[in-house]
């Protein structure tokens, strides 16, 4: 990717591209939506996928268009490949559905612009879920937040891929601004620990969850350990 247009992934055919605009927790706006019919329209795009990270994209471009269409667009990319967080994926929670507990939309898009910019040792997605429903698919993301009565729970080293593991429950019942810290400590040991590629799956298949409560918890002195695996 880092080496062909930008933002565009090569398809199958060896020919064509596919862009992923960025859409901060599935929220779209009515004006970007008019702007992606118009250059789907304009430069004959064939296919726009709906993905499960509550993206769209957009398959089958050419190359010499791509520019074009980022322009047009106005929208920012959204990653796909690189080692960074590619999006946080947030059920609708208090802010329309009669079973959400907490805001997790609000939650997801403040998350996502805290991170969207860090380095990271791999592609790390993250999943926020309003209810223990778990619509957000918390457990099988790097990064888990499910939103109870009580608070906030928040998820370690989920993945749904090749290999799915579900997530560690580091922590329960925390506050907006404990979870935060939480989230904070984990991406920031991940960082400081995993292996360049290494998801936090495999991570933490390597590590174990003592090191988590040993290196993470012992600094969250909020965080009871008996709220811990």
């Amino acid at each position: 990717m880092d080496n062909g247009p930008r933002g565009a992934i090569r398809q199958r055919d060896g020919t064509s591209y596919a862009i992923v605009p960025r859409t901060p927790a599935g929220i779209v706006s009515p004006e970007h939506l008019e702007n992606i019919v118009k250059v789907a329209r304009r430069y004959n795009i064939p296919v726009i996928k709906m993905t499960s990270g509550q993206r769209m994209v957009l398959v089958g471009i050419k190359e010499e268009d791509i520019e074009s269409i980022w322009n047009e667009l106005g929208m920012t990319v959204g990653q796909a490949t690189a080692p960074c967080v590619h999006y946080v994926q947030a059920c609708p929670g208090t802010a329309v559905c009669k079973y959400g507990k907490q805001d997790s939309l609000g939650l997801g898009l403040e998350i996502e612009e805290m991170y969207q910019q860090m380095d990271l040792p791999a592609k790390l997605k993250m999943g926020v879920s309003g209810c223990p429903r778990c619509c957000g698919e918390s457990y099988v993301r790097d990064i888990g937040l499910l939103g109870t009565a009580k608070g906030w729970t928040v998820i370690f080293g989920g993945n749904s891929g090749g290999r799915p593991r579900i997530g560690d429950t580091v922590a329960t019942d925390l506050n907006k601004e404990e979870a935060l810290d939480l989230v904070r400590r984990l991406l920031d040991y991940y960082r400081k620990h995993a292996k360049p590629g290494e998801r936090t799956a495999r991570f933490m298949e390597r590590i174990g969850f003592e090191a988590i409560r040993r290196d993470v918890l012992t600094f969250a002195p909020y965080i009871p350990l008996e709220k811990t695996r």
